[in-house]
C-alpha cells in the first residue's frame, strides 16, 4: 500500500471504528477489498482512485453526519493532504457523491468506470449474507421494527422519500436490496450479485415460513 493510501486508511478508521449502523470501519474495508476484486476482474481503471473512494464512500453519507456538504469538504482536504491532484480528486469526489442508492425510482448514473466498480462494489455489501446482518443492524441502530405485516414496502420516487421513510427493517428487502442485482453496472458485479441475490430470496422465504408458523409442525 502507497504512502498516499496508508493515510487515507487510517483516518477511515479511525472515524469509523465501532460505528453500529453497518457503516463501520469493516463495511469500508470489505468495500475498498471487493472493489479491488472486481477491478482485477474489469481491467483497465485506476486502482488507487478506486481503492481511495472505496475507503471513503460512506464519511459524508447523511446516514453517518450530520451535515454531508461539511464531510465532503473534509474528504476534499483529506484528499489533498494525502497527496492527490487536483483532477484525481474530483474524480474521487465525484464517486463519492453519486455512489448513494436513493430509492427504487430515482437513478444513480455513474460516469467513470472506476466509479461503476466502487458503486458495485458498496451494493455486492448490501447483498447476501453481510446484507441482510447490515439491514438489521441499521433498523437496530434506528429503533425501528422488525416487521410489521400491516406496513407495505414502499417504492420511493426521490431521494428526500427514502431518507424520510422509518418504515420496517424487513421492508427494505423489497424497497432496495432485491432490486440490486439489476442495478449492477459491471460484468463481475453482476456474476458476483447474482448469487447473493438467491441467498436474500430463500433468506425471505424462511423469515415469511417462520413469521406465519407454517414451519412447525401440524
Amino acid at each position: 500500500m502507497t504512502k498516499t493510501l496508508s493515510s487515507i486508511e487510517n483516518f477511515v478508521r479511525c472515524r469509523m471504528q465501532g460505528e453500529g449502523s453497518g457503516h463501520d470501519w469493516f463495511h469500508a474495508d470489505r468495500v475498498r477489498n471487493t472493489a479491488l476484486a472486481l477491478a482485477r476482474a474489469e481491467g483497465g481503471c485506476d486502482f488507487e482512485i478506486i481503492e481511495a473512494a472505496a475507503l471513503l464512500h460512506d464519511i459524508a453519507d447523511h446516514k453517518l453526519h450530520p451535515d454531508p456538504a461539511a464531510g465532503m469538504l473534509e474528504i476534499h482536504e483529506q484528499l489533498v493532504q494525502s497527496g492527490f491532484s487536483g483532477e484525481r480528486c474530483k474524480t474521487i469526489l465525484e464517486i463519492i457523491t453519486a455512489i448513494s442508492y436513493h430509492g427504487a425510482l430515482t437513478p444513480t448514473p455513474m460516469r467513470t468506470l472506476e466509479g461503476c466498480i466502487v458503486q458495485d462494489a458498496d451494493r455486492l455489501d448490501a447483498l447476501g449474507a453481510i446484507g441482510i446482518a447490515r439491514c438489521f443492524a441499521y433498523g437496530g441502530k434506528k429503533g425501528r421494527p422488525l416487521y410489521d405485516p400491516s406496513i407495505p414496502p414502499v417504492q420511493h420516487e426521490s431521494r428526500e422519500q427514502y431518507q424520510s421513510d422509518q418504515g420496517p427493517s424487513f421492508n427494505h428487502f423489497f424497497e432496495k436490496l432485491l432490486l440490486l442485482k439489476d442495478r449492477m453496472l459491471t460484468q463481475s458485479g453482476k456474476k458476483a450479485a447474482a448469487e447473493r441475490h438467491r441467498f436474500l430470496e430463500e433468506f425471505i422465504s424462511r423469515f415469511l415460513s417462520e413469521w406465519r408458523g407454517q414451519d412447525l409442525p401440524r
